[in-house]
């Protein structure tokens, strides 16, 4: 005889259940033998484990809200619980041999993330790339080998400050884009097009004796336009004053947009970032040379996310970029791991923001309500007809 200490209570007058045979579907039925009631018992952890699932589901995939058997706002409110849980990853100190950084934007709101080629090692959230947000991604990383990065400059310098001995290699296809920017695909004069020549064949080295002869080519170039470079124009009635020249200006250089092109090589080489991966597979390291791997992984992920869940709260969006992103880590755990129970007994509240009605002094003088002189009294009947 089973234990009446087990036995679940009635929800109408808390006296104890007995078992009345089963459900169609093959579920205990319990009745309560003074009210007479009769109900089903669940365990409510296997409930809310089943939501969490159905939520992640879709919020990582393509599919509608519910899918095929309940309707949206169904599937809502079933799982708005699940918007409470928080993806979070535990540092573990591993020192890796490259760490790409780089940050994506959407609605005002900037995301940047550590990735090490195949996995996604942190991210951290910020209004835009800037030191103090750099700086709070990077301390909770140990110091790589190398850095990748697209040449932000807040990134470079809070990885010189808070990764001394780390290497930085300047990404290729960002220094092409950059090129593309100053030179366009299709210069006119022809130190640029002999420039752009130069930034084409940077992809094509894959040697230290090719980069040697490469940056020998490089230099020639810098002798042959040397002159070409220094080209003024002078301030006098009749000619146009640029943008970037200052309107205090006497003079500025006639060809900016050459020269821009050609000190971002000059500084990179100066720097030593330009052909960090090749020096280092001299000791041993598998370095990239571009940020490929987070542009088209993590980053592209992103965009799929916000594009097949447009339309989504701001806050929304940024927990559904965490899961996307915690998945993507190297060892991530079960996601159920993370659920509480106070997760799922918290209510989530929405902030509703009163539109501005018009001026306060206007609105204490004449008020925000309708009148019926303005047409928009309650109206009676079909169509606004009395009957």
């Amino acid at each position: 005889m089973p234990n009446p200490r087990n036995h679940p209570r009635c929800g109408v007058c808390a006296n104890k259940l007995v078992k009345n045979g089963k459900t169609t579907a093959g579920r205990t039925r319990w009745r309560c033998k003074h009210c007479g009631a009769s109900t089903t018992q669940s365990r409510i952890d296997i409930t809310r484990k089943a939501e969490f699932t159905d939520f992640l589901t879709w919020l990582t995939g393509t599919t509608r809200q519910g899918g095929t058997t309940e309707s949206g706002r169904t599937f809502r409110h079933r799982v708005a619980w699940c918007w409470n849980v928080r993806p979070t990853i535990t540092p573990t100190g591993e020192i890796h041999d490259q760490i790409m950084l780089d940050g994506t934007y959407f609605n005002g709101w900037c995301v940047l993330i550590a990735h090490t080629g195949s996995h996604v090692i942190d991210w951290q959230w910020c209004d835009q790339e800037k030191t103090a947000s750099w700086t709070a991604l990077i301390e909770r990383i140990p110091a790589p080998v190398a850095a990748i990065v697209d040449g932000n400059g807040p990134l470079t310098s809070t990885i010189k400050r808070l990764w001394p001995a780390t290497r930085i290699q300047r990404c290729h296809f960002h220094i092409r884009q950059a090129a593309h920017k100053h030179l366009t695909r299709r210069p006119s004069l022809p130190a640029n097009k002999e420039l752009l020549g130069l930034y084409k064949t940077l992809s094509r080295v894959t040697t230290l004796e090719q980069a040697a002869a490469w940056s020998a080519e490089f230099a020639t170039w810098e002798a042959r336009w040397e002159t070409f470079l220094k080209h003024r124009t002078r301030a006098q009635s009749g000619i146009t004053r640029p943008a970037y020249a200052r309107t205090n200006q006497s003079w500025w250089y006639t060809h900016i947009r050459t020269r821009r092109a050609h000190k971002l090589l000059a500084n990179l080489i100066r720097a030593d970032q330009l052909f960090t991966w090749l020096k280092l597979a001299e000791d041993g390291y598998t370095i990239a040379k571009t940020t490929n791997a987070l542009e088209g992984g993590p980053n592209k992920a992103i965009k799929d996310f916000l594009r097949h869940h447009r339309g989504m709260s701001i806050d929304h969006a940024r927990r559904g970029v965490d899961w996307l992103l915690y998945r993507r880590t190297q060892a991530p755990e079960d996601p159920w791991m993370l659920v509480t129970p106070a997760h799922w007994r918290t209510k989530t509240t929405r902030t509703t923001v009163k539109p501005e009605t018009g001026r306060e002094e206007t609105n204490l003088l004449y008020g925000t309500a309708f009148s019926p002189e303005d047409g928009n009294g309650i109206q009676h009947g079909w169509g606004g007809r009395r009957r």
